[in-house]
């Protein structure tokens, strides 16, 4: 702003002594620039420039009249380095200053305009001259007005509206403490699916049931179901269905036909009710008889008295599953991340440490170029292990390909690292489940197989996946050495499969495989037709 000024005097009054005004007005603003955080410093500095400015207006207005018959004109030449200390009070939010300011400026101006005189004529009386300060004056007071307006408006916007980390921070904290207070089982989506199912069923005849919740890709996930079998409910949200109707109008729905894609006809009364928290679909309510005309008006209301309040436990345990998943996939990415980029490197680095030091071993040192070759045969393995461990960390279920493609190529990659041939049986239907059962699954098929090619000595691996949600068994078989004498206590990895098929409401077996070898599998969900697995499994023994 200061060269743009000396240009403009210089233009104005054809006088290089003019630009003396500039030089006072750098100095004036010097301490400011300097210490900008002085309390007394800052503000004196901006006092100074402003009448500096006041009298250099008057003075080069003056000049310019003499010169170059502008009038009051002149002084335009130097008004607009009065946006300079306006706006650092502006942007240091010290409106009071920035309005002191211009109440100084103003004065300043009356004052040395009334006692400069050009050819006998005070400043004041040239034409022109209160019109050029009026404007400059009035310019800077409607910015220093636009800065505060815009101040204010943010101020209600950041206390109304928190920062995406703060609020994140708060609603955190508060999910942690409700968690902290809640039973157990109370964040569990399964959990409070099966009960709400059975709190319906002693309102309403209900032959078949379940509760279905999106998975995004258009389609429902069933988190729990009630019936003497299991039921192929349309999933599909875009099909012409009153599961999709009532997902889109968020109000009950009944019909005359099943909403099961496997229903062979006959009489079927189907009452579909959302769950709406808020604003927000979250679930719907399917229940099904084999009987027309079964859920009347003052039905429907008592089942969606129920439901309503269902409704907003549904999300808290969806939102609560989400947030943990979300959690733990970012730590294993980090994990994965940081065994990459440090022990596996330096791994690596020993590994070709090792390799120089063979070479240049003399051919009579035998001994220790055996200990060198098994050295680094030894590192080979440990990098072997650490790179199917950064493949187990990241593998994920893919949100197209599915939880039995996942295990298969888990499996097979892992096998042939092993030198195991694997066997796979992959039968899985298009519906889904939950996001965090898939998760579970396949982690606990991985360990499996881990502990297989691992600790079994085996030549063979079969792995059978069934999904057909709610439904689903995974089993992982070897012909390895068998699991021994050691119990499911003792081995830390047989101890977390336990615990994850516990998360999600699973059963696991851990159970010698004949002639030879053992067979880990788990189950979720019932199907009278498949349940292969003993409903209470033995305290397992682990390998």
């Amino acid at each position: 702003m200061l060269a743009l000024v000396a240009v403009l005097t210089l233009l104005a009054t054809h006088d290089v002594r003019q630009l003396w005004w500039i030089v006072l007005l750098a100095i004036a603003g010097l301490p400011a620039l300097l210490a900008p955080q002085h309390r007394l410093l800052g503000p004196l500095s901006r006092v100074a420039e402003v009448v500096l400015l006041g009298l250099a207006a008057s003075q080069v207005g003056a000049v310019a009249t003499v010169s170059a018959q502008l009038g009051g004109l002149g002084a335009s030449a130097v008004l607009p380095y009065l946006a300079v200390p306006v706006t650092v009070t502006a942007l240091r939010r010290r409106f009071r200053e920035g309005a002191a300011l211009l109440a100084v400026t103003a004065a300043t101006l009356l004052v040395s305009g009334a006692f400069t005189e050009v050819d006998g004529v005070r400043q004041l009386a040239q034409p022109g001259y209160l019109a050029v300060c009026a404007q400059w004056l009035i310019l800077a007071a409607l910015g220093l007005h636009a800065a505060s307006t815009l101040h204010r408006v943010m101020r209600v916007r950041t206390d109304g509206e928190p920062q995406p980390y703060a609020e994140a921070t708060r609603l955190l904290t508060q999910l942690r403490t409700v968690a902290r207070q809640l039973p157990g089982a109370t964040l569990d989506p399964g959990g409070i699916s099966e009960h709400l199912l059975e709190e319906l069923r002693t309102v309403t005849r209900t032959d078949r049931g379940a509760v279905l919740s999106a998975s995004g890709g258009g389609r429902l996930v069933v988190l729990a179901q009630i019936g003497v079998e299991r039921v192929d409910w349309e999933t599909t949200l875009d099909a012409d269905s009153a599961i999709a109707d009532a997902w889109a109008s968020q109000q009950p729905h009944t019909a005359a036909r099943s909403q099961s894609r496997s229903h062979t006809g006959g009489d079927v009364s189907a009452l579909i009710v959302p769950l709406v928290a808020g604003v927000r679909t979250v679930g719907l309510v399917v229940l099904e008889t084999d009987a027309a005309h079964a859920y009347p008006p003052p039905v429907v209301s008592r089942v969606t008295a129920l439901t309503s309040p269902a409704a907003l436990r549904l999300e808290a345990a969806l939102l609560f599953d989400e947030v943990r998943s979300l959690a733990t996939n970012e730590e294993r990415q980090r994990l994965a991340r940081e065994i990459h980029d440090g022990v596996a490197q330096e791994l690596v680095m020993v590994g070709y440490g090792i390799d120089n030091a063979l070479a240049t071993v003399h051919d009579d040192a035998e001994e220790t170029a055996e200990s060198l070759r098994l050295l680094r045969q030894e590192v080979t393995r440990v990098i072997t292990e650490l790179r199917l461990s950064l493949f187990e960390l990241r593998s994920e279920v893919d949100r197209h390909g599915g939880l039995a493609a996942a295990i298969a190529e888990y499996a097979r990659t892992v096998g042939a690292s092993g030198g195991l041939r694997v066997h796979l049986s992959l039968d899985e239907s298009t519906a889904r489940l939950p996001a965090a059962t898939e998760a579970e699954l396949l982690r606990i098929a991985q360990e499996a197989v881990t502990n297989a090619r691992k600790h079994a000595g085996a030549a063979n691996l079969w792995v059978t996946c069934e999904v057909d949600p709610p439904y689903a068994q995974i089993e992982v078989s070897d012909d390895g050495h068998g699991i021994g004498d050691q119990r499911v206590d003792g081995h830390y990895g047989l101890a977390i499969m336990a615990e994850r098929a516990e998360r999600i409401r699973g059963r696991l077996e851990i159970r010698p495989r004949q002639p030879s070898g053992t067979t880990v599998a788990v189950v979720v969900g019932s199907s009278p037709r498949r349940d292969n697995v003993r409903d209470s499994a033995a305290p397992a023994e682990g390998e």
